[in-house]
């Protein structure tokens, strides 16, 4: 079995970043730089995985400027891996069970993410990953109408995986405590299983955001631990958890979560993403993941990708944050052999 590909996102430089504050957007360049100065033993990052849209990516740039996008990321030896659709609102799309309008506007996001996708692979610089997609709409809206919102939210997504098959690509939906029909475990099998089509779209887990699911942050009568969890109680309900989601699972995050919430910017508030080596750090990075990612062969899982999404600019800055994350990406992919 080949060793997975060990990957960098490079929405951290963007999402809840705004211009005219003090956390202004990181270019793609710099994102791209601080991705390959990172070495550990020798070892580097083997490729990004890519947010379609401003100011790295404008997701209706010409073939042209696409193929110059693929150039500059493979003449720093890297590849390209999942792509995030820009399924919300502000974006092109918009919520997944929101007005026809934004049903449709959620399918051509879709549709523009899978472009993209084929020109890079024509191109040369993506052999694997996902698309990745969310519910894109509000916890308190999908509460509106729990049952109705998930059946339009699995209508749309149906719709949308059309398009992904025709394009030889999957549907990954990442569970945030954030989107609505997503922001449980439970909530996300239940759509997962109206939507019924395992093999074009499955699941996204992240670290950060599933601790969050274990908590029970935006859904506590599924919660599955207290707070003050013992280490003992920790893993009683995790590997139950995870063993529900995982047949579903086709793309993976690592993260670390203290077991707060974080938002930037136009970002709700969501699983907060911490540094590698947080001391107030939660989880057993590598453990956590060797749960996830059991078996992932099967599941055509090729890459794992860190997630430090809303980081601070001065910490994403700092060369040494990104070496200690290769560095615990490295013993995520060896545990795994």
């Amino acid at each position: 079995m080949s060793a997975l590909k060990v990957h960098n996102a490079m929405w951290p430089g963007l999402v809840g970043k705004e211009e005219g504050t003090d956390h202004p957007p990181i270019s793609l360049e710099r994102m791209l730089e601080l991705t390959t100065n990172s070495e550990v033993d020798g070892q580097k990052y083997d490729g990004v995985d890519y947010f379609l849209f401003h100011p790295h990516t404008d997701p209706d740039a010409s073939e042209d400027d696409l193929k110059k996008i693929a150039d500059l990321i493979a003449s720093k030896n890297l590849k390209v891996g999942t792509l995030v659709a820009p399924v919300w609102e502000g974006t092109v799309g918009g919520p997944a069970f929101g007005s026809q309008d934004d049903r449709d506007n959620f399918v051509l996001a879709v549709e523009k993410a899978c472009r993209v996708a084929n020109i890079f692979k024509n191109h040369g610089v993506r052999d694997y990953g996902t698309i990745r997609i969310d519910t894109a709409g509000g916890v308190e809206d999908w509460a509106k109408d729990p049952a109705g919102n998930t059946a339009l939210a699995a209508d749309t997504i149906k719709r949308a995986a059309a398009v992904a098959a025709d394009n030889g690509e999957r549907l990954a939906m990442e569970g945030e405590i954030c989107w609505g029909g997503i922001h449980s475990w439970k909530d996300t099998l239940d759509l997962l299983e109206a939507i019924g089509l395992p093999e074009t779209v499955g699941f996204q887990s992240d670290l950060a955001h599933t601790y969050l699911y274990l908590l029970g942050y935006n859904a506590p009568e599924h919660a599955l631990v207290k707070e003050d969890h013992t280490d003992e109680e920790f893993w009683a309900a995790y590997r139950p958890m995870v063993d529900k989601l995982r047949p579903w699972t086709i793309d993976f995050h690592v993260a670390q979560n203290d077991g707060t919430v974080h938002g930037t910017g136009a970002h709700d508030k969501t699983g907060r993403h911490c540094r590698a080596d947080d001391p107030n750090g939660k989880l057993d990075i590598v453990s956590c993941s060797s749960e996830w990612l059991k078996d992932h062969a099967d599941r055509k899982i090729e890459h794992i990708c860190w997630d430090g999404c809303m980081f601070s600019n001065e910490l994403l800055e700092e060369q040494q944050t990104w070496n200690t994350i290769l560095d615990t990406m490295l013993k995520v992919r060896d545990a795994q052999q």
